[in-house]
């Protein structure tokens, strides 16, 4: 049989004491005497009593839970982020609630409001889009959103990101370099601005060398679409030479269909750099050149903002676009005389 869950009543009859200090004691900064202190703790510890973070979130007007919602979760790039995340918060006294959408955000609407419903402190999104109306109801209910990898124009939100932009014109100035002549990019979602600010930085920097893009695919973000994707490029009468990739995992993808499919030989006959540096970007089967996004820098920036909004909730939204480098490995035919 399960015992009688044990209350703040019993601490402080153990204790001595009243209920209220029992609740000081448990409250950081509380003013409570160290002799009290000691007492209820050890009363406490005796009969196996726990602090109820949900009631005490009642009294306080504060869960110090922030609700993530992220789309999916086979793209490497987000347990690595959400794990760090979590860490982040944890040290700030917040604990992470996830939810996932779905690849297409079709559950978006029931997901943000099972959050507000649940009365989270604030909510981070990770690659979503939200609609107006969603950005209202969290305004509504006073509740702080800060979107992760991914900006929303208009939306009035804050939005934390690397410098896709930047990250897409280092791509296009390494392959050049690299003296290609038949460049081409696979996209991800056409609509998320990440992919369009990647594919912005790209073209222009081919633009600016006079060369321009030579094939665009469409890659959605998905491997199986960036594999295929791949292969429309590879069978056209002039095929690229180097084709760079929006994100990590259709990277790989696109490697394993050039290499095994089609027998070509990376970076021999076309050159590949990706999106992210994933933990399997540094792998030696696949050794990949790649933009790496700064997520550490990425996730502190997005927790700061956070907490900024929760204690000054009419602050100015802000966009914050952190620079990473490129990691040059051996996908892509490095540039004589190169230096990272």
């Amino acid at each position: 049989m399960m015992a009688k869950k044990v209350t703040s009543q019993d601490v402080a009859r153990h204790a001595g004491v009243s209920q209220s200090a029992v609740s000081r004691v448990f409250t950081k900064g509380a003013s409570v005497s160290p002799e009290m202190a000691a007492r209820v703790r050890k009363s406490a510890e005796a009969l196996g009593y726990r602090p109820n973070a949900l009631a005490r979130g009642l009294i306080t007007g504060r869960s110090r839970i922030i609700g993530l919602v992220v789309a999916y979760l086979d793209n490497p790039f987000y347990p690595d982020a959400i794990e760090k995340l979590s860490h982040a918060l944890q040290a700030e006294g917040y604990h992470l609630l996830i939810f996932t959408t779905g690849k297409h955000g079709i559950d978006t609407e029931r997901v943000i409001s099972e959050l507000i419903d649940y009365q989270v402190d604030g909510i981070i999104t990770a690659s979503i889009n939200l609609s107006g109306e969603l950005t209202r109801a969290c305004a509504a209910a006073g509740i702080p959103v800060v979107l992760f990898n991914r900006g929303i124009p208009g939306s009035g939100l804050s939005a934390v990101t690397s410098d896709n932009q930047s990250g897409g014109r280092k791509a296009a100035e390494f392959l050049l370099a690299g003296g290609h002549a038949r460049i081409a990019h696979i996209q991800g979602f056409e609509k998320a601005s990440t992919s369009i600010d990647r594919l912005i930085g790209f073209e222009m920097a081919l633009d600016a060398a006079g060369q321009g893009l030579h094939a665009l695919g469409n890659g959605k973000y998905d491997r199986a679409s960036a594999a295929e994707a791949a292969r429309v490029m590879m069978d056209a009468p002039d095929p690229p030479d180097a084709i760079f990739v929006a994100n990590d995992h259709m990277a790989l993808a696109v490697m394993d269909v050039l290499r095994f499919d089609l027998g070509l030989s990376v970076p021999g006959d076309v050159s590949i750099i990706g999106y992210d540096d994933v933990p399997m970007a540094a792998w030696p089967s696949y050794d990949l050149t790649t933009l790496r996004q700064p997520t550490r820098r990425m996730v502190a920036a997005t927790v700061e903002e956070l907490l900024a909004l929760l204690d000054a909730p009419t602050r100015p939204a802000r966009r914050i676009e952190i620079d990473g480098p490129l990691v040059v490995r051996t996908s892509a035919r490095i540039p004589d005389g190169w230096t990272q």
